[in-house]
């Protein structure tokens, strides 16, 4: 599928609407959770209630439920007025959160699980930044410093690897895709949604992806989590599902499909071309060129991502095929080639690829100083 392109003005801050329509619409979906449906969303409304300075609505979003919790929703509608209830007919979280959030209205809308999983005193932080204007999405996170978790050792380590595998593939930048606890400014979603295509639980992170190669600016509140062990999540299908998205992302982002990020900066260019000859240079002595090549290529990538989020699979495809392709082609032409002719081809690519980030920088440099020259010029004139 083909991602258009997304432009989001950063607004300073957001309008609030009238005074009795509410300014955080949190959708609660569930799925045959009759026993902790209304204790949750009472705990839920209470604290809202003493804590939110802003009017709010609490969308309970049924995703095909076959247990009573429909009507516990619905009796929770009737008698909490700030309470919302709709059903759809098909299973998927990302399938209620896309039909709760698209029927809203409100300035921000938000979502949670309903095993309150994440402490509540986090919903403000949560908001707040998408009602000044200062970020567009807001997602809790449980792997960055401050947060705390509770869960456990084969869960944590789940969620660690997950995190690391999309640094890796996808090149993202925020430490926790799936915490069941995040906010989007309206306009966001209005535009993020009819891009985002998992309907399951890979919706929350094909949804950050998508917003963060748009460019827009993404908040993340260190959270108090404690895991629920009667948690109904099937760890083995939704792995592959991730496993599944993860991949069609990634042809997306090799074909081009996926919103684009700004120009691609010329440090970290420069930084990989550098520690690429490093390592070759250090290497080739005790392999061979194509093997040295690749193995360097690869511990940049690895370090590139797990440390800074740079180089995605794409440009480590591109350099490994034009450098393999400059070593085979100089073995042919001479095939007693020096060590030092070979670091001068595989330098030759990497400026190749370095100087087309490098020429806007020189090119504004030059024209800066051409423009301060001609000012001065007028300035001395008489």
């Amino acid at each position: 599928m083909k991602h258009p392109q997304v432009t989001l003005p950063i607004a300073a801050s957001t309008p609030l609407p009238h005074p009795d329509e509410p300014v955080l619409d949190l959708a609660v979906p569930v799925f045959n959770e009759e026993r902790d449906l209304a204790p949750s969303v009472r705990r839920l409304h209470a604290h809202l209630r003493e804590t939110f300075p802003y009017p709010f609505r609490i969308t309970i979003a049924d995703n095909a439920s076959t247990d009573t919790t429909p009507e516990i929703a619905a009796r929770l509608a009737a008698e909490l007025p700030e309470v919302a209830f709709i059903r759809l007919a098909e299973k998927g979280r990302g399938r209620a959160l896309r039909a709760a959030w698209s029927g809203s209205s409100a300035p921000v809308v938000a979502y949670l699980d309903v095993d309150l999983s994440t402490g509540l005193t986090a919903l403000l932080p949560l908001v707040a930044p998408l009602l000044s204007g200062h970020s567009d999405l807001a997602v809790g996170t449980r792997l960055a410093p401050g947060s705390r978790v509770v869960r456990g050792p084969r869960r944590e380590v789940i969620s660690r690897c997950y995190n690391v595998l999309l640094r890796c593939t996808l090149s993202v930048g925020f430490s926790d895709a799936q915490c069941g606890f995040k906010a989007v400014r309206r306009e966001a979603a209005e535009q993020l949604l009819p891009l985002v295509r998992d309907s399951a639980w890979f919706f929350d992170t094909e949804l950050l992806v998508v917003a963060e190669r748009a460019g827009l600016r993404i908040h993340e509140v260190p959270v108090d989590w404690v895991d629920d062990p009667d948690s109904r999540v099937a760890l083995l299908s939704t792995a592959l599902a991730d496993l599944r998205g993860i991949a069609r992302l990634g042809r997306e982002l090799a074909r081009g499909a996926l919103p684009r990020r700004g120009r691609p900066s010329l440090a970290p260019a420069a930084l990989i071309a550098l520690t690429h000859l490093l390592l070759y240079a250090a290497l080739r002595p005790a392999a061979g060129a194509q093997m040295v090549n690749a193995l360097a290529l690869l511990a940049c990538w690895v370090a590139g991502q797990t440390v800074f989020g740079l180089l995605p699979p794409p440009a480590l495809a591109t350099r490994l095929a034009l450098t393999a392709g400059a070593l085979a082609a100089l073995r042919h032409a001479v095939p007693t080639a020096a060590h030092r002719a070979e670091l001068a081809v595989v330098t030759a690519v990497h400026l190749s690829l370095v100087l087309p980030l490098a020429l806007p920088f020189v090119l504004s440099l030059v024209l800066g100083r051409s423009a301060s020259g001609r000012n001065r010029t007028e300035r001395t004139a008489p």
